[in-house]
């Protein structure tokens, strides 16, 4: 199937001042999970190029606060409950940086992570894995407890896994794909409610 960048979603978002069309991802899965809510703290992690910290940053209001996290400086955004943060998800530091600029733990962990791919399957798969599976460790030094995720995963041969350690450090799990989501992908989100610190998920 032909990648076509400049589709609808793209023109839409680049009509309304967003800086990619994936906000419509996040928009659509906020709308069905009540992700995020007035006040919320909440974490992005793989934040470039800003799409999901502009939509997180609307909806959690001014009470609230975003931190977006990248290895690739954002440009800046103008929202003033918004910080960026140049950082590596794989760096279990990371989250020492974070939970100070956020005040605490995160209601709300968001995660769009997808590395760079090589065209090589193998190579990429084992990417993914290793990208989400840092995000997942990273969970229990950045989420509060009775907390909420939105994760994004890719049906590949570590599907199963991820999801089942997910399931051990949540209440409820569910798989879903926006239909914002480009055709043909493999990219599912999953989305964790009520967040069971004490929990060890299995590696």
């Amino acid at each position: 199937m032909r990648y076509e960048r400049k589709d609808a979603h793209y023109r839409r978002a680049k009509a309304e001042g967003l800086r990619a069309r994936s906000a419509y991802k996040l928009t659509e899965l906020d709308d069905r999970y009540r992700l995020l809510r007035k006040g919320d703290r909440v974490v992005d992690l793989g934040a470039w190029p800003g799409g999901w910290c502009q939509v997180a940053a609307e909806r959690v209001g001014p009470g609230g606060r975003v931190i977006g996290v990248d290895l690739v400086a954002l440009d800046p955004l103008p929202a003033r409950n918004l910080q960026l943060l140049v950082g590596d998800v794989r760096d279990p530091t990371i989250a020492h940086e974070i939970t100070p600029r956020l005040g605490g733990l995160a209601d709300v962990v968001l995660s769009d992570l997808a590395p760079k791919l090589t065209g090589v399957g193998a190579v990429d798969e084992a990417r993914c894995a290793e990208i989400i599976g840092a995000v997942v460790d990273l969970l229990p030094k950045l989420l509060k407890p009775g907390g909420r995720a939105m994760l994004k995963l890719f049906m590949d041969g570590a599907y199963r896994s991820h999801f089942a350690r997910l399931q051990v450090i949540f209440d409820q799990v569910r798989a879903t794909r926006p239909e914002a989501s480009r055709r043909g992908s493999a990219e599912l989100y999953v989305f964790g409610s009520d967040f069971q610190p004490g929990s060890t998920p299995c590696g």
